[in-house]
């Protein structure tokens, strides 16, 4: 039998990167931790780590562990809602979102499920998916409206492997110009055509996203604005500081002085879903959220303000 404490050390190794590190924050001796490590070791009679100068690294034995550790908290967090819930006769939901996603489709959703389970205590923490997806997998929360890029999914492998992707939107982005902008009264452009143009960042983590792009169409983009928030940013290209790449989903309110034009296929996209753990009948109250999602993101408007026309294609 696999001892639940020797997989929170495992995790918590995997985590801090040494013993040392994974001893204070489980506030244990690293001696302690080594043991604990090492006894998990026999009883599987494989190594899951590998011992170095440098540290510790897991190994392909000890990623397996890890991520059934991750599911093990998770279950064992639920567990604890439900039996907490058993007192206080109401259910509870915690719902993690990326601030766009949680600006235009939350509240909507929020909503819905209300207007059907009215006694669930609802609970919402904002976060990038590097940081709300592994928050799932511990339990810590019931699921993360999240999003990811052209590429695979934001599950794996890796920290993240085992949740459950459910796709609600592909979110097109759009280039942003001055409404004097020589190019602004076209249908759809290339990329390649505002090669000499500065760019103003309404993400940070759009810049690599950018630059891959950029790259295809044989160009380095002059980054000369850098924000977290696309209203910022529109409002900067209305100023006349640069163009800029800003999902649909994040063209709402307008901003005066800036036309928004498709991008010629195929268009830089961005992906919104939810991502969850474990299995749902088993746990209503999130069957109902994750519909409430899919209705919000099924009415959801992406042909936008700011002069937006749909794609071309």
């Amino acid at each position: 039998m696999i001892d639940v404490q020797r997989l929170r050390v495992l995790r918590a190794v995997a985590e801090q990167g040494s013993f040392t590190k994974a001893a204070a924050a489980l506030r244990l001796t690293p001696s302690a931790v080594s043991q604990h490590v090492a006894l998990l070791e026999r009883s599987l009679g494989v190594e899951v780590v590998v011992r170095s100068t440098r540290g510790v690294t897991l190994t392909e034995a000890g990623r397996i562990m890890v991520g059934a550790a991750e599911s093990v908290a998770a279950e064992l967090a639920h567990a604890r809602q439900r039996v907490e819930q058993l007192g206080s006769g109401r259910t509870q939901l915690t719902v993690a979102t990326f601030s766009t996603g949680g600006r235009h489709l939350l509240p909507g959703a929020l909503t819905r499920f209300t207007a059907v389970r009215p006694r669930t205590l609802l609970h919402v923490r904002e976060g990038e998916p590097e940081t709300t997806l592994p928050l799932v997998r511990q339990g810590a929360v019931d699921l993360a409206l999240a999003y990811h890029f052209d590429g695979p999914l934001p599950l794996g492998p890796g920290p993240n492997t085992g949740l459950t992707w459910t796709a609600l939107l592909e979110d097109a982005l759009h280039v942003v110009l001055p409404q004097a902008h020589p190019l602004a009264t076209r249908e759809s452009l290339d990329i390649a055509e505002l090669a000499a143009e500065p760019w103003i960042l309404g993400c940070l983590k759009t810049e690599a996203y950018l630059h891959r792009y950029a790259e295809r169409a044989g160009f380095t983009p002059e980054v000369r604005g850098s924000t977290t928030d696309y209203f910022f940013a529109r409002s900067l290209v209305a100023a006349g500081m640069g163009v800029s790449l800003i999902p649909s989903i994040a063209l709402h309110p307008s901003v005066p002085g800036v036309r928004v034009v498709p991008v010629k296929a195929p268009a830089p996209t961005r992906y919104i879903g939810v991502a969850t753990i474990g299995r749902h009948g088993e746990r209503p109250h999130v069957a109902a959220f994750l519909r409430a999602l899919r209705e919000q993101a099924a009415r959801q408007d992406l042909s936008g303000p700011d002069g937006h026309r749909k794609n071309a294609t």
